[in-house]
């Protein structure tokens, strides 16, 4: 073996320990990355004196050979979490992430890996390392590593490489993203200027709150992330990502953008108008303007299944980045689809809450339309005055014309080249980034949160980011092997690979067969 210092495409220098087996060359471990001469040369020290780690003598060797010495628990590490995890970490890229220190790459690395075997609170980690890695460490060390770990910097290198990787494994090009927004609570209940109480969308109605918005390719892989306070109206955080996804990739053939209803405002309209994307918005079909209704109706849904597109030139008004308003004038498709099921799902929804509507005005005597609070069937109601009180009646009326678009659906496009179904179905894999979610939060355990520091708060979310595009990663290996497993059951197998300690270093146990197919599916990809 012997140590190399490999100029990058970038301008930086990495220095690798590198060996030779068959006449072919393997990178064994890179030490680190700088574009500074003094610290390249302190990397090239340091890979020296790992070197000679790497390299026991041969009277090591034959001692330890010869040495008739029983193996103790002491001696059996757990090589899965390097093997599979630390293979991809190193190959997407975030082994060349520029830290202080060796020690500092290494407890980062561990942080990722860590959240995929052992989920939950970072305090975990401890287990991990003690299990996996025979370590200990003290808890004030990660809290200290996660105060200064997170800056723009540090986010933007790590969403650079990732960015990069999805980009190659799509055969550098990326046609769509998705993008939509989540809420994560904490176990606390003091708020700040980050963590602020807002509508949740898991129902934690008075626990603060932030708000992750993320960026996915179609299949759902990541691609960028930005945080927002709890409190921020989620359909004012597209412009914001979307600029800064922007100027931060220099993209120059603009992706089509896919998002829900809830980014469905003038004001990203008119952004991705001015902008030059095209885009892909889910429609509030029963919000949006009488006359559009009116063409709707008169539409034969027949069967499900069955599309209708509608050509809309509409001007829309919004406020710009000073607050002025202005305005533009938008040519559009509206692709719309019925489902007899969603029509079945509308007319009960409908009825359920019409009931607790009509028992809350009949038990109420100073009632006002705030007391109310139903959410959207409000509309269905209609105001009298009766010695001078104010009345509430159910508007059969208004009934009857919402019952006329139960189980239709639609998708607001400006892009007419695309065939109505391929419109249809890049929006339905808008389920892969709602599922990048579930991931987050189940898997990977990303909420609730625990920290109250907002670099605390922010370097959490970045290490499961990272811990998710391994994951992601991984499930994209294993799918191309065909491996006739379940998914969920190879993490078992991978915390049950392992080696024994030598003086070469850690030497690996035979695999059963399912162990040896996971390993070929990640080193053989």
């Amino acid at each position: 073996m012997f140590v190399r210092k490999k100029r990058n495409a970038s301008g930086s220098v990495s220095v690798q320990i590198i060996s030779k087996k068959s006449g072919k060359y393997k990178v064994v471990e890179t030490v680190g990355c700088s574009k500074d001469s003094d610290e390249i040369e302190s990397l090239y020290k340091h890979a020296m004196q790992r070197l000679k780690e790497l390299s026991p003598t041969l009277f090591d060797v034959v001692d330890y050979m010869t040495n008739n010495k029983r193996l103790s628990n002491k001696d059996i590490r757990v090589i899965g979490d390097e093997l599979i995890f630390g293979k991809i970490f190193q190959d997407i890229g975030c082994g060349s992430i520029f830290l202080n220190s060796m020690s500092e790459k290494e407890l980062f690395k561990n942080l990722v890996i860590s959240r995929l075997l052992y989920p939950g609170s970072k305090l975990y980690l401890i287990d991990y390392l003690h299990i996996y890695k025979k370590k200990t460490i003290d808890k004030n060390r990660i809290y200290r590593f996660l105060d200064k770990l997170y800056d723009d910097d540090l986010k933007s290198e790590i969403e650079m490489c990732i960015f990069n990787h999805t980009k190659k494994i799509m055969n550098n090009t990326i046609t769509v993203t998705f993008y939509d927004v989540t809420t994560l609570y904490f176990e606390s209940e003091s708020e700040d200027d980050l963590r602020r109480i807002g509508f949740s969308k898991e129902g934690k109605l008075a626990r603060p709150q932030i708000q992750l918005g993320l960026f996915t390719t179609l299949q759902g892989y990541p691609l960028s992330f930005e945080v927002y306070e709890g409190n921020k109206y989620e359909g004012h955080t597209l412009t914001d990502i979307l600029q800064k996804f922007q100027d931060k990739f220099d993209i120059k053939n603009k992706p089509i953008v896919v998002a829900d209803r809830g980014m469905l405002t003038n004001e990203n309209i008119a952004y991705l108008e001015n902008h030059g994307y095209k885009y892909i918005l889910a429609a509030r079909i029963k919000n949006i303007s009488e006359d559009i209704k009116k063409r709707i109706i008169q539409l034969p849904f027949l069967d499900d299944g069955v599309i209708h597109t509608l050509e809309i030139e509409k001007e829309i008004v919004y406020k710009d980045i000073n607050g002025q308003k202005s305005s533009i004038k938008v040519k559009q498709r509206l692709i719309l689809t019925y489902s007899s099921t969603r029509a079945k799902k509308d007319r009960y929804n409908r009825e359920k809450a019409l009931k607790r509507l009509q028992k809350k005005i009949e038990r109420s005597n100073n009632l006002t339309k705030d007391d109310l609070k139903m959410s959207g069937y409000a509309k269905f109601l209609k105001f009298g005055n009766k010695e001078c009180d104010i009345t509430f009646n159910i508007d059969e009326k208004k009934i009857q014309e919402d019952a006329k678009l139960d189980g239709t659906k639609g998708f607001f496009t400006n892009d007419f080249t695309l065939p109505p179904n391929q419109i249809i179905q890049h929006y339905q894999n808008q389920y892969d980034v709602e599922k990048a979610f579930r991931i987050s939060k189940t898997d990977l355990k990303i909420r609730p949160i625990f920290h109250r520091l907002e670099r605390r708060i922010k370097a959490h979310i970045l290490i499961s980011f990272i811990s998710y595009a391994i994951y992601k990663e991984f499930e994209r290996r294993f799918k191309a092997a065909k491996l006739d497993i379940k998914f969920k059951l190879t993490f078992d197998y991978i915390k049950t690979m392992y080696g024994y300690k030598t003086p070469l270093g850690v030497e690996p146990l035979e695999m059963d067969e399912i162990q040896q197919q996971i390993y070929d599916a990640i080193h053989h990809s």
